[in-house]
């Protein structure tokens, strides 16, 4: 009863199998029927809908999303310091600034403009200091002004040897301005204390 497996196998592959008749016409009219020319024009157009609805729903939320950072940032404003004079603003992308030139003078920039918000972040204003903080205040929008036009000049001619020092003196004597102020202020404190202390003996 037990037979060889290489007897059964010749004896298979002998024979061919036999698809039942009409099998051949059958098979080629479903594949006309689901892959015809016009039945791929309707699902490629219904495709395209859904597509286009897509791309309108996406950048319907890009630029949503955009209009909603532009708006809190411009309506809360990031700090009380970025919004003081004599620190230049970030939102003006046009103008070249140091820091697009090289990361030495990106290092250099953020130095300087760091160092200025620290000290007017550091100032107190009082009704004893007010008019001093004022007229310092005034020396620096100056020197903001002339930075902003040489960052213009450095825009429209170029990165040159010249402009680049200015810029960099620019940042160095507004830096120094404060740090006046913030001297001043000390003494004009400790002058405040001793007349309250010689008037209390």
């Amino acid at each position: 009863m037990a037979q060889d497996i290489r007897d059964i196998m010749k004896a298979s592959s002998s024979q061919e199998p036999k698809l039942p008749k009409g099998h051949k016409a059958r098979f080629e009219a479903r594949l006309q029927a689901n892959f015809s020319p016009n039945k791929t024009l309707q699902v490629s157009s219904s495709m395209q809908i859904w597509i286009k609805i897509a791309a309108v729903a996406i950048a319907f939320v890009a630029v949503s999303v955009f209009g909603y950072y532009q708006l809190s940032k411009n309506s809360l404003g990031d700090s009380l310091v970025e919004s003081a004079p004599g620190v230049e603003s970030q939102t003006d992308e046009k103008l070249l600034h140091l820091a697009d030139i090289s990361p030495d003078l990106k290092r250099v920039e953020q130095y300087y403009t760091k160092g200025i918000k620290g000290v007017l972040a550091s100032l107190t204003i009082t009704t004893e200091n007010k008019d001093v903080i004022d007229g310092y205040m005034q020396q620096l929008q100056v020197l903001d002004l002339e930075y902003e036009s040489l960052n213009l000049e450095l825009t429209q001619a170029g990165p040159t040897e010249e402009t680049i020092t200015a810029l960099v003196d620019n940042l160095k004597m507004r830096l120094e301005l404060l740090m006046k102020l913030k001297t001043k202020l000390k003494e004009l404190k400790n002058n405040t204390n001793e007349n309250i202390s010689s008037i209390e003996v």
